[in-house]
C-alpha cells in the first residue's frame, strides 16, 4: 500500500496543471473556514501542513473525502482503499480532467469564434488577412517598427470576458522587447503603428497562445485583447 501514496501526490498534483483557475470559484472546497487566531501553537502548525497540502491540489478535491483520508492517516488505520482501486481511480481521474480540458478548449473556441465575428462588423475595426482585428485609437506620428525592430510599449491584455492577466500600466513601467520574440499577434500588430500610436488588437488564438494557452492564465484557444501604445522603436 505504501507504494499507492506517491502515486497519488503525483498525479493528483500534476493534474492541477490541467485545471483552468476558474474552477475554483465553482467549487465547494474553494471555501475556508476561519481559523482562531488564539490557537496553540500544535493548531497552527497542523493548519499549516493541512493548507500547504490542500493548497498543492486541483479545485475538484471532495474535501470530506480528503478530511477522512487525514484522519484515518493520523490514526495509523487501514485504508479503506487498495493499491489497484486506487489505480483505477487516478487513471478515470486523469481521463475526466483531460476529458474537461477538452470541453473547455471547444467552448473557449466557440464563444471567442462568435466574438471575432461580432467584433469585424463594429466601425472602425479593421481585419488583416491573417485574422488579426486592429482598432486604431490614436495616430502616431513616428516610425514604424520592422519584423525585428525592438520596441518600447505600455499595454493592457484581457481575455473576452474582461479578464485582465497582463498589464505594464499597472505596473507603472512600460517594456521593451524584440517584435520576432513574441507572438504573431504581437509582431504583425505593432508593424502597423507609428511611434506616439495607440490601438487595440484583437488577437485570435492561432496568432496568440493557441490550443496551448498560458496554463492558469489563459486558457486554450482564448482570443487576447491588447490595448497597445507604441512609445518608441529603436
Amino acid at each position: 500500500m505504501s507504494k499507492a501514496l506517491p502515486i497519488a501526490v503525483a498525479v493528483i498534483l500534476g493534474g492541477a496543471a490541467l485545471v483552468p483557475v476558474y474552477y475554483a470559484t465553482q467549487n465547494p472546497a474553494a471555501q475556508t473556514s476561519k481559523a482562531p487566531q488564539n490557537a496553540t501553537a500544535v493548531a497552527k502548525i497542523s493548519y499549516a501542513l493541512g493548507y500547504e497540502v490542500a493548497h498543492q491540489t486541483p479545485p475538484e478535491l471532495d474535501i470530506n473525502s480528503f478530511i477522512t483520508g487525514v484522519r484515518d492517516g493520523h490514526a495509523r488505520t487501514e485504508p479503506a482503499y487498495d493499491e489497484k482501486q486506487l489505480q483505477e481511480a487516478y487513471e478515470q481521474f486523469q481521463k475526466d480532467m483531460q476529458q474537461k480540458q477538452v470541453d473547455t478548449a471547444k467552448q473557449t473556441q466557440s464563444s471567442n469564434d462568435t466574438f471575432l465575428t461580432e467584433n469585424a462588423k463594429k466601425a472602425g475595426v479593421k481585419t488583416t488577412a491573417s485574422g488579426l482585428q486592429y482598432v486604431v485609437t490614436q495616430e502616431g506620428k513616428g516610425k514604424s517598427p520592422k519584423a525585428d525592430s525592438v520596441v518600447k510599449v505600455h499595454y493592457s491584455g484581457k481575455l473576452v470576458d474582461g479578464t485582465v492577466f497582463d498589464s505594464s500600466i499597472e505596473r507603472g513601467e512600460p517594456i521593451e522587447f524584440p517584435l520576432n520574440q513574441v507572438i504573431p499577434g504581437w509582431t504583425e500588430g505593432l508593424q502597423l503603428m507609428k511611434e506616439g500610436g495607440k490601438a487595440t488588437f484583437y488577437i485570435p488564438s492561432q496568432l496568440g497562445y493557441g490550443e496551448q494557452g498560458v496554463p492558469g492564465t489563459i486558457p486554450a484557444n482564448s482570443t487576447l485583447i491588447f490595448d497597445v501604445e507604441l512609445i518608441q522603436v529603436k
